[in-house]
């Protein structure tokens, strides 16, 4: 049965935030994270809790706000949420931990397989066709990707095999997180459903946390901060308008668009922790702004195709 993505007519939010322009925005704001992760120095289940429960708890008036527009997600709306919250703290977890196995570099270019995966599913699920754009365009964006993850530069980690399951995992949860979260989005009340979202993804990784590297209740202050910083910035600033954005958005676009987030992260490093890009990494952020571009033209209303 094919699924067609629509408009919800009754929705509480501006119809700007259904755009491009707001789901390019929503990637930039979701690059915040890795750096200010590094810096909290907190571990993938300290770090993954507390951004989602203090994401959970800011958003909690605005989801209010919807439920007395809007009312009640649906049953299925709930069943994908909470799923895709799992599926988002795996992402989060497994990520983490392959930076240091296989290196920052290595491991955003595994993760960003996304760019693949998330329209296949969509065609697999849905029956929604790939356009010919984003297949003409796809070799660039994944050497953009390649390069931008300064893969030719840098070493493979300590853990290479290791860190390539690990980062491979990230890459099949962070998919499947995607697919459920447009999925889910698509009836409206995308606030309550981030949420569901939220909770979920607090509830597996402080489970995850106690076995899987440690967890830190309370952490200190200075590191409560920055992972506040990434429940602002990266989770209600980012997923937020990603969650809103791409119900209305072909399934290819939105992964194109999300590719925008190692470019963040770079120029975040160099704006932050004084990181200099290297030649080839710069190249790469342009293939991927190029990439980003074309796919997204002409896409201001859900269903276009080529």
């Amino acid at each position: 049965m094919r699924v067609t993505v629509r408009r919800n007519r009754a929705t509480t939010w501006p119809v700007a935030l259904s755009s491009p322009w707001a789901m390019a925005a929503g990637a930039l704001g979701v690059s915040t994270s890795a750096v200010l992760i590094g810096v909290s120095g907190a571990s993938p289940g300290t770090a993954t809790f507390y951004r989602c429960a203090l994401a959970a708890a800011i958003l909690l008036p605005l989801a209010v706000f919807e439920r007395r527009r809007e009312g009640h997600p649906t049953k299925r709306q709930r069943i994908y949420a909470s799923v895709a919250g799992v599926l988002f703290a795996g992402d989060a977890l497994w990520w983490t931990q392959a930076i240091g196995e296989v290196g920052a570099g290595l491991s955003t270019v595994l993760v960003n397989a996304q760019v693949v995966l998330v329209p296949l599913l969509a065609l697999a699920v849905d029956r929604e066709p790939v356009s010919r754009r984003f297949l003409a365009i796809l070799p660039v964006m994944i050497i953009g990707i390649v390069l931008t993850g300064g893969v030719l530069e840098h070493g493979a980690g300590s853990d290479p095999v290791g860190g390539t399951i690990h980062a491979l995992l990230a890459a099949t949860c962070y998919s499947g997180f995607l697919f459920l979260l447009r999925r889910g989005g698509s009836s409206g009340r995308p606030v309550q459903s981030y949420s569901y979202v939220l909770v979920s993804a607090a509830l597996v990784s402080l489970g995850a946390g106690f076995l899987w590297h440690g967890m830190t209740l309370a952490p200190g202050w200075t590191q409560l901060g920055w992972l506040l910083l990434v429940a602002l910035g990266g989770q209600v600033a980012g997923w937020l308008l990603v969650a809103i954005a791409t119900p209305h958005l072909p399934s290819e676009t939105g992964a194109a668009l999300l590719m925008l987030t190692p470019i963040g992260a770079l120029v975040l490093g160099a704006v932050a922790l004084g990181e200099r890009p290297s030649a080839l990494q710069i190249t790469g952020s342009a293939a991927i702004l190029v990439g980003a571009f074309f796919v997204s033209r002409n896409t201001g209303r859900a269903g276009h195709r080529d």
